[in-house]
């Protein structure tokens, strides 16, 4: 039997810190590599670049190549600096921002194991709201102006949220059925037990495929169900990059098993790998933003968010890591809950899917193909990304208020308890 590795005290962050300098050096390497190439006209560009390599080729071949060269080593070396710069002033307040620990004062309705339900109170349209298990649940109450629950609930919202925390020795055996058929079920029940009625269910990222799932169990229990950049066909876009975790496989098993769990420098590692040059840019940013301004308090909320991610049980990362990534099962009718697929085309609830217009971790294409499978569903198109249309200064009218809107009439017209 394999025997369990214990885990190294985690790099405070950002996390994974290592990758995030190497990919920034990697960057600028790359940029000096690639200056002869682009001022002979030998490096690559893709057909619609064309015009503008063109033109960006007569620009370097006016310059002295020397001369090029330094320059572009001394924009290389300004660059990684304030990105250094950056992540020093973050570490320096990591933590002491206005991260929310406020869910703890919430009220619990329900606990199980590590996963309890929070009722966020009022008397409006009640809503089960289900969160990602790889990232914190706060995310959906992260600061006093950018909480989406708090929003809802002053504007005819009840909202419920499921706050999973990391497995426990309760969770780690599970597999993506105990936390639908068991915890999510009993959340499902004891929210509806508080509202009185019928809830709507609304589902975040990976939280949206559980939401689903419940809710093709439960129908006869909810009002309505809302899916928030929520993925389903995980081959529409980058399939070879999806493809490849299949070839993986044997790496993660051993990792699986020596760990017992995926740990969350693995996660943040796939994550990193979507967009390599994010952490140089939002941290060369962030050194240039006042220290005390509101900007600057917003960053650290939402980036120790980031960095205080969770494993996964290591059943539910086979499932979505080599099932849904790799082999599309979703997509494919191949995925399983408690020995029954899940099917979006037997969903018979008033559905709304939200579906960011620069989502970089759930493709639109990819949440496309879950809208059209469902009989009915409405998509709205925020003007935002994955993150952004939760917590960013677009959130409000992209996402909170629409999805109020329609939590209100959906609400009336099939008499959800208010």
């Amino acid at each position: 039997m394999a025997t369990a590795v214990k885990q190294a005290q985690p790099d405070p962050g950002p996390r994974p810190l290592a990758l995030h300098i190497s990919a920034a050096m990697t960057t600028s390497l790359s940029s000096l590599a690639a200056l002869p190439s682009a001022r002979d006209g030998s490096l690559p560009w893709r057909p619609e670049l064309a015009a503008e390599a063109a033109a960006l080729m007569e620009e370097l071949r006016a310059v002295e190549p020397t001369a090029l060269t330094a320059a572009v080593a001394g924009e290389c070396h300004r660059r990684m600096q304030t990105m250094l710069d950056g992540v020093r002033a973050y570490r320096g307040v990591q933590g002491k921002g206005e991260a929310n620990l406020r869910l703890t004062s919430q009220d619990v309705v329900w606990r199980q194991g590590t996963t309890r339900l929070l009722d966020y109170g009022g008397d409006g349209v009640p809503a089960l709201f289900v969160p990602s298990l790889v990232n914190r649940a706060r995310v959906l109450d992260l600061t006093d102006d950018r909480s989406l629950l708090r929003w809802l609930r002053r504007h005819g919202v009840r909202p419920f949220l499921v706050d999973w925390d990391q497995p426990g020795p309760g969770e780690r055996d599970f597999s993506l059925t105990e936390y639908i058929r068991d915890r999510l079920s009993g959340a499902l029940d004891a929210a509806t037990a508080a509202a009185g009625g019928p809830v709507f269910l609304v589902g975040y990222c990976m939280g949206g495929n559980l939401a689903l799932a419940l809710a093709l169990r439960r129908q006869a229990d909810l009002a309505g169900l809302a899916l928030l950049a929520t993925p389903w066909d995980f081959h529409a876009e980058r399939a070879e990059g999806a493809r490849l975790l299949s070839s993986l496989a044997d790496g993660l098993e051993v990792l699986l098993r020596g760990f017992g769990e995926l740990p969350v420098d693995i996660l943040q590692t796939l994550f990193a790998a979507l967009d390599p040059n994010l952490a140089q840019r939002k941290f060369r940013h962030f050194a240039d933003l006042d220290p005390a301004g509101e900007e600057a308090a917003h960053f650290v909320a939402l980036e120790d968010w980031v960095n205080d991610g969770v494993p996964l049980a290591a059943a539910v990362a086979r499932e979505c890591l080599i099932g849904w990534y790799g082999d599309n099962s979703t997509a494919q009718g191949a995925w399983l809950v408690d020995g029954q697929p899940v099917a979006p085309e037997r969903l018979r609830l008033p559905t709304l899917l939200a579906i960011p217009d620069n989502d970089r971790i759930v493709p639109a294409a990819s949440a496309r193909a879950l809208a059209r499978a469902i009989p009915g569903a409405e998509v709205i198109v925020p003007p935002a990304g994955h993150i952004g249309m939760v917590v960013g200064s677009r959130g409000k009218s992209g996402l909170w208020r629409p999805l109020a809107e329609w939590l209100a009439t959906a609400g009336q017209a099939g008499g959800a308890t208010k």
